[in-house]
């Protein structure tokens, strides 16, 4: 048993309980998902899934607002900031940042690791994070960039690889 001054989690602790809640709300999206598309079918429940969380990115790119819709460097060094625990989570590599674009290339994902854990396809995992991704999609265009993403497919190495480009 901790001593009182003990109680609470250590850095790596806390690591371990991030981790562990950014694959819980994978599963929760795997969950929700699975119960869309029983209901309602595979096109109807992508669509109301990155509907939902494309709603989110778009609270989330609100903090990014200021820097749209060309400041790169600036939209760069805040988002990587953003990135929970210093980056360590989902490794995050800047490949290209000039005024032309900000290319960022994920490394790690703790959604894609619970679901590929989890036993799930490949095929099914890639869905997924698809439709994830989409909460990028909301954050980039509400902080009035253009954005693209090439999520994680079989074979590939790491996870989604980031496109932002100045906005109209």
């Amino acid at each position: 048993q901790r001593e009182p001054e003990d109680r609470y989690a250590t850095a790596d602790e806390l690591r371990v309980q991030l981790k562990n809640a950014m694959k819980a709300r994978a599963m929760v999206y795997a969950a929700v998902y699975d119960e869309l598309e029983s209901e309602l079918g595979a096109a109807k429940a992508e669509e109301i899934l990155k509907r939902a969380i494309y709603k989110r990115g778009l609270a989330i790119g609100q903090q990014f607002k200021r820097f749209g819709p060309r400041d790169i460097a600036g939209l760069r060094e805040a988002f990587i900031a953003f990135v929970p625990d210093g980056g360590r989570v989902f490794q995050p590599e800047v490949r290209r940042c000039d005024a032309g674009g900000l290319d960022i290339k994920f490394h790690s994902c703790p959604l894609k690791e619970a679901w590929l854990e989890a036993g799930m396809t490949e095929a099914k995992v890639a869905k997924l994070c698809h439709i994830a991704g989409i909460v990028d999609n909301g954050t980039f265009e509400a902080a009035g960039f253009a954005f693209s993403a090439d999520t994680w497919q079989p074979g590939d190495e790491g996870c989604c690889f980031l496109h932002v480009r100045p906005g109209g």
